[in-house]
């Protein structure tokens, strides 16, 4: 039987207070969620200020990003090049960058989801998120 590393509530909430700061040192109104390896939220918060449908986004965005394990922003890219049908793909919805895979080593244990500002910014929360894991 193989083994593999799994986010403990301590890892989420590294990550959601890194992801928070990074948010409010830029006056970034978000929503931040953190799912599991299975999309399964863990996590979910909103900012003062950020929009109610960024509380959907945000999970769609990170459920996308850990079971296809990569950036969501990879669907939003092939969706862009003409390849609409991937729009019916089943159970993914938040193909919108935004949605980053928590990869530990080599595995994906999670992923973070952030919507309410520029997809490259909400991107940029993400990754500040990850980055607290070391």
């Amino acid at each position: 039987m193989q083994t593999k590393p799994v986010l403990s509530i301590g890892d989420v909430k590294r990550i959601a207070a890194a992801a928070e700061a990074e948010a409010l040192a830029n006056q970034w109104p978000v929503t931040i969620a953190i799912v599991d390896d299975g999309g399964h939220l863990l996590w979910l918060q909103r900012l003062d200020g950020a929009a109610p449908v960024s509380a959907h986004i945000a999970p769609a965005k990170a459920h996308t990003a850990a079971l296809g394990r990569r950036e969501s922003r990879v669907y939003e890219e092939v969706i862009n090049q003409g390849r609409t049908s991937f729009l019916s793909a089943p159970t993914i919805a938040g193909m919108l960058e935004g949605g980053v895979p928590i990869l530990v080593q080599g595995q994906c244990v999670g992923a973070v989801g952030v919507s309410g500002v520029k997809s490259n910014e909400d991107a940029q929360v993400a990754k500040a998120g990850i980055a607290a894991l070391g």
